[in-house]
């Protein structure tokens, strides 16, 4: 099915991951989508804008443009998720971690450009059982569709929902999380909490009579809710639902709208949750051009920014539309990305989208901006979008959907000056861009072994080496022998270049194995034994 203009598939439920991460656990229990269906093109994997191994011949990643990489960024990799929207995707969809140079780390490829990741990025689980904490990958997996359009309104068959992903450092699955009681789990917001639990959206279209809004007898509206969800027992825990709480008359988007996305008209569009040291939390309704902090003690909304009954006056430039990714920032600081356009079929933009960061004043009722963050060329991103904090101080942006990701200084730009303060900035090939974008640090420790594959080239062999995942590998060793058990040292110590490096060799062979090395010289671990392929 399709909501909220993104379409889900069921989750399995708990299970080690899948062999290897070329071959992923999908998350569904029917077959997925075939590749070039009706409603997306094949995909591009061949070409300069897409990434070829031959120790992986099935990963298929995008390529990415640097165009400015400048000293002072934060550490870390760069996780998106790579799809595209009316056009082929290039390369593979799936979850994609990056270095500065935009060299893959890790791709896990979804089999069809029917299904996509977002939201892909670290968190830190706590895990139910023993109460320690690690560093994990999360992600959402389904099908996302602009504009939006539902297949399963209601009284039609009920459909399954969408799902998370918690992955180990290991790449290991430790957990899937879906939505309860009717709801289906959005891509928009997956967290993890202290208390061994997980915060998200999940959103399913609801009966209305639509016509005091301007729309039709028989409509439907996209209801959403908040659900926190005990990791160890799957129980829900909380559940807050838009309905119960905010008048959908107060929507930027006419009910009439609903006209072109299959009867269910989105007023609200919550598309961002956050939960503040008090636990109170915020979120962010699109449509609304408004972003509520709700106490989750009471449920009551403790007030409004922005939208038609802001309780702040907002100063010059920190006004937003069609506003993701609201956080609370230290300070009584918000951040969003102001998308600031687009919404509206034939509308113009109301502004420029950029990175927003606002001073919020509760004694005088007023919201100041605090830095903004534009990019060069200007940017009207019509969706999507997120402004990170980065641990020194710098943000990170991702620009939705405009094919870019950027790092700044902390102290920003203004409009007009986009290239000040810009630290590091990539862009998304072809048609391509990501929901989200993250800095992130990560060590990688696949429990699978390396990749490695021999051609002969020119009178010498090539060695093939490949770690999809792995962090810590530094350089490579290779060994070669007559038969796989007399196999001897003859490279010692190979740079690792780049996700896979070619290493020659005179030696005949037949067979080969690569061996990863660390900084210090150690063993990792071992491929498996390959043959000379002519």
């Amino acid at each position: 099915m399709i909501v909220a203009g993104f379409a889900f598939t069921s989750c399995p439920p708990p299970a080690v991951a899948s062999p290897r991460p070329d071959r992923p656990r999908l998350c569904a229990t029917e077959p997925a989508p075939p590749t070039g269906s009706a409603t997306t093109p094949p995909p591009i994997t061949s070409g300069r804008d897409v990434w070829s191994f031959i120790s992986e011949p099935d990963l298929h990643p995008q390529r990415v443009k640097v165009t400015a990489h400048r000293p002072g960024t934060a550490p870390g990799k760069i996780f998106v998720g790579p799809y595209a929207i009316g056009a082929p995707v290039v390369g593979q969809t799936g979850s994609l971690m990056s270095d500065n140079s935009g060299d893959p780390v890790w791709f896990r490829p979804l089999p069809s450009p029917d299904l996509q990741n977002a939201d892909f990025k670290v968190q830190t689980y706590h895990n139910p059982w023993t109460g320690k904490a690690q560093p994990v990958l999360t992600w959402w997996q389904g099908s996302i569709a602009i504009p939006p359009t539902y297949t399963n309104l209601p009284g039609g068959a009920p459909e399954p929902g969408g799902c998370y992903y918690i992955y180990d450092n290991q790449y290991r699955l430790i957990t899937t999380v879906s939505a309860h009681h009717g709801f289906n789990a959005d891509e928009h917001e997956f967290l993890l909490t202290r208390r061994g639990t997980a915060l998200f959206i999940a959103t399913k279209p609801v009966p209305m009579d639509l016509r005091p809004y301007g729309g039709s007898a028989n409509g439907a509206i996209l209801d959403s809710e908040i659900q926190e969800v005990d990791l160890k027992t799957g129980k829900l825990v909380f559940s807050w639902d838009l309905l119960d709480h905010l008048d959908p008359a107060d929507s930027e988007v006419p009910a009439s709208d609903a006209a072109t996305s299959g009867g269910v008209w989105d007023a609200y569009h919550l598309n961002s949750l956050d939960e503040g040291p008090g636990g109170e939390l915020l979120i962010s309704l699109r449509n609304f051009w408004a972003v509520y902090d709700i106490s989750k003690k009471t449920g009551k909304i403790r007030w409004q920014l922005g939208g038609k009954k802001s309780d702040f006056a907002l100063g010059p430039n920190a006004d937003f539309y069609w506003q993701h990714d609201a956080r609370f920032r230290p300070g009584n600081r918000i951040s969003m990305f102001d998308d600031g356009c687009c919404n509206q079929p034939n509308g113009s933009p109301e502004q420029e989208s950029h990175g927003l960061i606002l001073d919020v004043d509760f004694d005088n009722h007023s919201a100041t901006a605090a830095r903004t963050y534009y990019h060069r060329p200007p940017l009207f991103s019509a969706s999507q979008g997120n402004t990170q904090a980065l641990p020194n101080g710098n943000e990170f942006i991702g620009w939705g959907q405009s094919s870019y990701y950027s790092e700044y200084a902390g102290e920003g730009n203004t409009e007009g000056k986009g290239a000040q303060n810009l630290l590091y900035d990539a862009q998304l090939p072809g048609s391509n861009i990501s929901y989200r974008a993250f800095r992130n640090k990560w060590v990688g420790e696949p429990y699978y072994p390396p990749s490695a594959a021999v051609q002969a080239r020119d009178g010498n062999n090539v060695i093939y080496a490949s770690w999809n995942g792995s962090t810590q590998t530094t350089a490579w060793q290779v060994l070669a022998g007559p038969d796989p058990d007399s196999l001897s040292v003859v490279v010692r110590h190979a740079e690792r270049a780049g996700f896979e490096t070619a290493i020659p060799t005179d030696n005949p062979g037949p067979y080969f194995q690569v061996k990863a090395l660390d900084a210090k010289g150690n063993v990792l671990k071992s491929s498996d034994v390959v043959t000379l392929t002519r």
